[in-house]
């Protein structure tokens, strides 16, 4: 099966969980064996009809994003979803691999026939998302699942990463006030389709729901989104804990997808992300191809020294670089 993409994409579209994970093992590979057996494999994918609903998800270390999504999750898989959990971890600084392992903090989600978990170490890249983050979703909605949630690690401006991948976009923020609230920048409220405020229970329900309030003041001075229905972006609260506003949350969510994908702006946006990722995916390749050049390697690396050492301008190094790439 290894060798034959065909056959390897039919068992991930069976629905083959063990089958699924190689997949998702296989895209995420450096090898360039394995990166063109990956590239069989995707092309020789179904297409989801209908399409599966992408949903990201990012917020502050600690704020239970884990909690909120198995809590999340539950309710959908009870109620004849299938779910996949795509969770990008930070990653070992030596290793590359997985620090905290996500299947660890969703056990009751990860033992549920109806979802599939996949923890996936970021790998230094930019936002908490790993590179081989979409061509994953690909493969768990080939599969058959229909909702599919992105976790980020959720550090500095890796939100926007995310949003350029799904089709709603959630910050979970907890209840906070005065400098906290005004830490949370404008960059990420402009971005966000729903805010949740967690932890929304006991002693921080009032807490809760003045942040709460306090968001949806904030999002009220942004521009509209073309193609959202009236009072979105929206701001709610939420006890992952306790379940309370779950179904109101998910309510949104559906809403809101629906409301994007009768007017035209989903699949828009969706060939919006398309353009994006193959454009950042030709960037990324160019740099690979210099570095692994035997001709080119050591003119990147001259160049790189020289600009360090400031004896070449950047605009001037690149340049020549781009000289020795296409033969000028």
């Amino acid at each position: 099966m290894r060798d034959n993409p065909e056959t390897r994409a039919a068992a991930v579209a069976a629905g083959d969980r063990r089958a699924l994970a190689r997949a998702i093992t296989l895209v995420e590979s450096r090898r360039a064996a394995d990166r063109q057996a990956a590239d069989r494999l995707l092309s020789a994918l179904p297409q989801p009809d209908p399409p599966a609903l992408r949903l990201g998800l990012s917020g502050t270390p600690g704020v239970g994003k884990s909690t909120f999504i198995e809590a999340l999750g539950l309710k959908l898989a009870d109620a004849g979803h299938k779910v996949a959990v795509l969770a990008v971890d930070p990653s070992s600084a030596r290793t590359g691999g997985s620090i905290l392992g996500d299947k660890t903090r969703m056990e009751r989600l990860a033992r549920h026939p109806r979802a599939f978990i996949r923890p996936s170490p970021a790998a230094g890249e930019l936002g908490g998302v790993a590179r081989r983050t979409r061509e994953a979703i690909r493969l768990v909605e080939a599969a058959g699942h229909d909702i599919v949630l992105v976790e980020t690690v959720g550090v500095g401006q890796s939100e926007t990463l995310v949003s350029e991948m799904t089709d709603v976009f959630v910050l979970l923020l907890a209840p906070a006030g005065g400098d906290e609230l005004q830490g949370v920048k404008r960059g990420i409220m402009e971005i966000a389709d729903l805010i949740l405020v967690n932890r929304a229970d006991g002693a921080m329900q009032a807490q809760a729901s003045a942040t709460r309030a306090d968001y949806a003041s904030a999002l009220r001075l942004m521009r509209p989104r073309p193609g959202d229905p009236e009072g979105f972006p929206a701001a709610l609260c939420v006890s992952a804990t306790t379940g309370t506003g779950l179904d109101a949350a998910w309510q949104a969510v559906a809403d809101l997808a629906r409301a994007r994908s009768d007017s035209g702006a989903l699949a828009e946006r969706r060939a919006a992300q398309d353009l994006h990722w193959f454009r950042q995916e030709f960037e990324r390749m160019l740099r690979d191809h210099v570095h692994a050049n035997p001709a080119l390697a050591p003119v990147a690396a001259r160049l790189e020294a020289q600009v360090g050492a400031g004896q070449r301008s950047p605009t001037a190094a690149a340049a020549e670089l781009l000289r020795a790439v296409t033969g000028d």
